[in-house]
């Protein structure tokens, strides 16, 4: 695919899709959605880590809200399940880890769908807003799914019903996202973060993200065969032989991502 709204780049096992609308601040155009759907399931073909990042001054602002005539008859269900749906799947189901490095504001489906990666990086100037209630919506792009089990229901319903923006501080400090970055080290550090994933077991971080989501709805006895069968798996890779090996050497172990 040529990418128009995004731009997408390949290093060392990791890549990188940054939201390239920044005229708009990254608004989620039906273009754009396609864009990152397909982008997120190729990178997931070969990469052993992904990052989602935005050009600019903003992560994203949400739904381009830019068209008016295009509003005023938009099927916002069939806009949901056709192309929010399938992005939101491919970033949640990617088998690699996936880090959401939020540079600015991330406002309604923007915020949403940062956070449906593993590991969200903030810039500290960042922010977070459940928007939808300024224009007589409800939170969508998986905003009801992702809030509650991230920051309880009364926060979530706090952020749904009164659209306050949330700083990075906060968000971090209610647990909604990682780590809130001091601006001037941001970039570094979540290049510093992703790079590492990227070099890491690549096998155990898949096992990783079954086990925690997992665990939501398994009782402690499913958890227990759960965490069995797949260290029983993780034991058979390299990178767990290299690991152990590593370890009695006293070096830095080499992971394959196999």
């Amino acid at each position: 695919m040529q990418f128009e709204t995004i731009t997408y780049s390949e290093t060392d096992g990791l890549g990188v899709i940054t939201l390239n609308r920044p005229e708009v601040m990254n608004a989620l155009s039906t273009q754009m959605r396609a864009e990152l759907t397909y982008a997120v399931k190729d990178a997931s073909k070969s990469m052993r880590a992904l990052v989602l990042t935005g050009a600019g001054r903003a992560f994203c602002s949400g739904q381009d809200l830019g068209d008016r005539a295009q509003i005023a008859n938009i099927d916002l269900e069939r806009t949901l399940r056709d192309e929010y749906e399938p992005l939101l799947r491919a970033i949640y189901d990617c088998p690699i880890p996936t880090i959401s490095a939020v540079n600015g504001p991330a406002a309604g489906a923007g915020a949403n769908v940062a956070l449906a990666a593993d590991v969200v990086i903030a810039a500290q100037s960042a922010s977070f807003i459940q928007a939808f209630t300024r224009i007589g919506l409800i939170p969508d792009a998986g905003g009801t799914y992702w809030l509650p089990r991230q920051i309880g229901s009364a926060r979530a319903m706090g952020a749904a019903l009164f659209a306050d923006r949330i700083s990075a501080d906060q968000a971090a400090a209610w647990g909604m996202i990682y780590e809130s970055i001091p601006d001037d080290s941001f970039a570094a550090h979540w290049q510093a973060r992703a790079a590492h994933l990227a070099k890491g077991p690549t096998a155990a971080y898949k096992g990783v993200k079954t086990a925690i989501r997992t665990s939501h709805s398994n009782t402690l006895d499913q958890q227990l065969t759960l965490e069995a069968q797949l260290q029983g798996a993780c034991g058979l890779t390299h990178d767990f032989k290299e690991g152990v090996i590593a370890f009695l050497e006293k070096r830095p172990a080499q992971f394959e991502g196999r």
